[in-house]
C-alpha cells in the first residue's frame, strides 16, 4: 500500500478516538516522538525518587517515614510501567536507561533542585506532583494505547501523591513560627520550578503542534500551565500562604490568573545539565544502574533456568 495511504489510514484512526496500538502501522516519527516522551516521562519518575528518598530517614515520624516510603515505591512502579510502554515501540529498556546516563535523553526539570526542608516534601507533592497530575489525565486519552492504559493506575496513584503533600503543608501551616515559615519558604522555593514542568511557551515549542494533531498532547503548555496556576492560587488560600508572585491577580475579563514571567534563562540552563543538582542525579542513576549489574544477571539466568525444556526424545524423533 502506498505510504500516502497508510499516512490516512493512520489520521483517520486517531481523528475518530481510534487507540494505536503497538502493531498497527505509524510513521516513524510518531514512534520516535512517543519513545522521547514516553522514556522521558520514565526517566522522571525514577530520577524524582532521589530527592524524596533522601527524607525517608528524617521524617518526622514513623507514619511520615512510612507514607514517604510507599510514595517512592509508587513512582518506582510508575518508571517500570512506563519503560515497558517504551519497549513496545522497539527500543529496549537498556538503550532507553543510556540514553538517560549519556545525557541524550532528558527528564523533568524539576527535579535537579534540592530538598533542603520536610516541607520541600510537601511542596513537592501539592506542587510538583499537582502539575504532574494536570498533564498526565490528558494523557489517559493519549492516542497510543500502551501509554494511555499505564497512565490510567499512574494518574491515580499520583492524585494520593498530591493529598499527602498538601497535608504535609496544611499541617505545617498550623503550626508554629518556626513551621510556619518553613512552609512558606518551601513554597518560594519550587513555586517557578513548578511552572516551569509544563516546558517553553507553545511558540518555542518545536514538537507541540505534531503532538496536537497526533493527539499526543491534548492541551499545549501554556493551557495547562494556566490551569494550574487557576488551581494553586485558590488552594494556597487554604494554607494561609502567598505564592511568590507579585503580578498574580484575578483577571475578571479571561476568568484566569493573571501572572508574571518565568525566568525562562534558569529554565533552559537545568535543561541543558547546568541546574544545582544535575551532575548529582545522573551520577547517582548511573551508581545504582552499576551496583544493581549483579542482580539483572542473576534475574536473567533465573529465567532462563526456568524456561521449558524440550526433551531429548522428542528432538531426536523431529
Amino acid at each position: 500500500m502506498p505510504l500516502q495511504d497508510l499516512e490516512k489510514i493512520f489520521q483517520d484512526k486517531i481523528d475518530a478516538e481510534i487507540k494505536i496500538e503497538p502493531k498497527d502501522w505509524m510513521p516513524e516519527a510518531y514512534r520516535k516522538t512517543n519513545i522521547r516522551q514516553i522514556s522521558q516521562h520514565a526517566h522522571s519518575e525514577i530520577v524524582g525518587m532521589l530527592p524524596e528518598g533522601n527524607w525517608i530517614t528524617r521524617a518526622p515520624s514513623l507514619k511520615r517515614k512510612a507514607i514517604l516510603l510507599a510514595k517512592v515505591q509508587d513512582e518506582a512502579g510508575h518508571g517500570l510501567y512506563l519503560y515497558s510502554a517504551a519497549e513496545t515501540l522497539g527500543t529496549s529498556r537498556e538503550q532507553t536507561i543510556n540514553d538517560l546516563h549519556s545525557g541524550k535523553a532528558k527528564y523533568s526539570s524539576i527535579f535537579n533542585y534540592p530538598t533542603l526542608t520536610w516541607a520541600d516534601i510537601g511542596a513537592i507533592g501539592w506542587l510538583v506532583d499537582g502539575a504532574a497530575i494536570l498533564n498526565q489525565v490528558m494523557l489517559c486519552r493519549t492516542s497510543y494505547g500502551p501509554y494511555a492504559r499505564a497512565m490510567v493506575r499512574i494518574c491515580k496513584e499520583e492524585s494520593f501523591h498530591q493529598r499527602q503533600g498538601f497535608e504535609i503543608l496544611w499541617v505545617l501551616s498550623k503550626g508554629t513560627r518556626e513551621q510556619k515559615a518553613m512552609c512558606q519558604d518551601a513554597i518560594n522555593r519550587w513555586w517557578w520550578p513548578s511552572l516551569m514542568m509544563f516546558g517553553p511557551h507553545d511558540s518555542e515549542s518545536t514538537n507541540s503542534e505534531q503532538s496536537m494533531l497526533w493527539k499526543i498532547k491534548r492541551k499545549s503548555n501554556d493551557e495547562l500551565r494556566q490551569n494550574f496556576v487557576d488551581m494553586i492560587a485558590e488552594q494556597v488560600k487554604v494554607l494561609g500562604m502567598k505564592l511568590p508572585d507579585d503580578k498574580l491577580k484575578w483577571n475578571e475579563q479571561t476568568r484566569h490568573y493573571d501572572f508574571g514571567e518565568i525566568n525562562w534563562d534558569e529554565f533552559w540552563n537545568v535543561v541543558k545539565g547546568n541546574g544545582p543538582c544535575n551532575k548529582e542525579r545522573l551520577e547517582a542513576r548511573k551508581k545504582a544502574w552499576e551496583e544493581g549489574k549483579w542482580v539483572r544477571e542473576a534475574a536473567a539466568a533465573y529465567a532462563e533456568k526456568r524456561k521449558p525444556q524440550t526433551p531429548k526424545g522428542a528432538l531426536e524423533a523431529a
